[in-house]
């Protein structure tokens, strides 16, 4: 079958590999002249199977009025006109409950977990290189109120079998050493030590060369116009270069994707939620850390990429914009010298990406009301993260096929309405 992914990132390559692995004719479309130009650049680093959890969470609304007053606050809403935002918000608001909660972290954890076998699979099967480490995230409590809410999150991590370890200020001195500086700062961690790091630009890039092995085509330089579809069912792709006649549609446009959906009458809650980054060279080693160092107050992720530290958060919920602010790289520089002091923050390049966020945390992969199109997006800060699990559930559905995990809860359908139809595993089943 000759498929059509839209976008380049990590969530396209990644489908685009297993896709060609599946026996597909794949074309890959991007207007970037190349792979992880976007949002995928100049990530967190995280690959955090295990620190993964739904923003839409009990508490969050009292917490975000307490930012707004914040120097340094870990959200920022900057309101304009906007229908697709207020509804974003409203519908995210609605989740944030402890039933709802514990639902859709339970959904995200079973893919999490999913991608961290599929990546240590990928990672022996190709042998790419990425500035990879495997020592786990620890997510660092400055005050006694962090760690005892940190409950509900370990509540979800053993209900799901998710390896974890509570540390005391001296635990987390001895995992992370540099800390040693700052110890009157802590009063303790959540370690998960599966999670690793990695730089997702490299991953991106070294995949894509593995992908054209399998001969998957890269049409950079592109932009994509829309999905041509007729009675029902897509039949190819518009381009500024043409139209690519196709048997299927993968949309991975991150937080662009709602805008090419719409014209076909399918309202996908994904919008984008801005995050900052800092990427700065290690002139000290012994004062950085060795993996990710999760920093709970500002939530800010701290993390280790060979000679390089990236400092990567926040959220910013002002739309369709790059704009690099000043008052945003200030919290990250105050973040990690706070934490890791003695860093020269003046070398340190500064970026932004849009993530594409659903109001319930869990992306949406899988079928729609149209015969032939699929979604994989709405991954938000856990693209990387779930990368390889959410490629090989996509490539599952493509080829009709039931995925080796349980897929309910992941397509379109879970928002109801006529945005998309129910496809179950009984039908899945019965088509294969």
């Amino acid at each position: 079958m000759k498929v059509a992914v839209l976008g380049a990132g990590i969530i396209g390559v990644t489908s685009a590999y297993q896709l060609a692995k599946a026996g597909h004719d794949v074309v890959v479309v991007d207007r970037q002249p190349g792979p992880a130009l976007e949002t995928s650049f100049a990530n967190a680093g995280e690959v955090s199977f295990g620190y993964c959890s739904p923003w839409a969470a009990p508490g969050i609304p009292q917490k975000a009025l307490k930012w707004i007053f914040m120097e340094h606050a870990p959200l920022i809403l900057r309101p304009k006109f906007d229908a697709a935002m207020l509804s974003w918000m409203l519908k995210m608001l609605s989740n944030c409950t402890y039933e709802k909660y514990a639902l859709n972290k339970s959904r995200m954890l079973r893919l999490s977990d999913y991608s961290r076998a599929a990546l240590t699979e990928l990672r022996e099967e190709t042998g790419i290189a990425y500035d990879e480490r495997m020592r786990g995230t620890l997510q660092l409590f400055r005050n006694q109120q962090q760690l005892d809410a940190s409950a509900k999150d370990v509540t979800a991590l053993a209900a799901d079998g998710i390896p974890y370890e509570v540390l005391d200020r001296d635990e987390c001195i001895r995992y992370e050493p540099a800390l040693a500086h700052v110890r009157e700062k802590i009063v303790g961690g959540l370690l998960t030590p599966e999670d690793e790091t990695g730089d997702c630009f490299k991953f991106a890039n070294a995949l894509e060369k593995k992908a054209a092995d399998l001969g998957v085509r890269f049409s950079y330089g592109t932009p994509i116009r829309g999905v041509d579809v007729e009675s029902g069912r897509v039949r190819g792709v518009v381009t500024g270069s043409g139209r690519i006649s196709v048997d299927a549609v993968v949309v991975a446009q991150g937080s662009y994707s709602p805008l090419l959906l719409k014209p076909h009458g399918i309202n996908l809650p994904v919008y984008p939620v801005k995050g900052y980054s800092l990427t700065i060279p290690i002139d000290d080693p012994s004062r950085s850390p060795e993996s990710t160092v999760m920093d709970e107050t500002y939530k800010i992720a701290i993390t280790r990429l060979g000679d390089r530290i990236r400092v990567g958060g926040m959220a910013e919920i002002s739309g369709y914009n790059n704009d690099l602010r000043a008052a945003r790289r200030k919290t990250l520089e105050h973040s990690v010298t706070n934490l890791f002091p003695g860093g020269d923050v003046s070398k340190a390049s500064f970026w932004s990406g849009l993530r594409p966020m659903t109001p319930d945390g869990t992306p949406v992969i899988g079928p729609t009301k149209i015969n032939g199109l699929y979604l994989n997006t709405g991954h938000g800060t856990l693209g990387w993260t779930m990368s390889t699990g959410s490629a090989r559930v996509l490539s599952d559905l493509v080829s009709g096929r039931l995925p080796e995990i349980d897929a309910a809860g992941l397509a379109i359908s879970r928002y109801g309405g006529s945005a998309s139809t129910t496809i179950t595993e009984r039908e899945l089943a019965r088509e294969t």
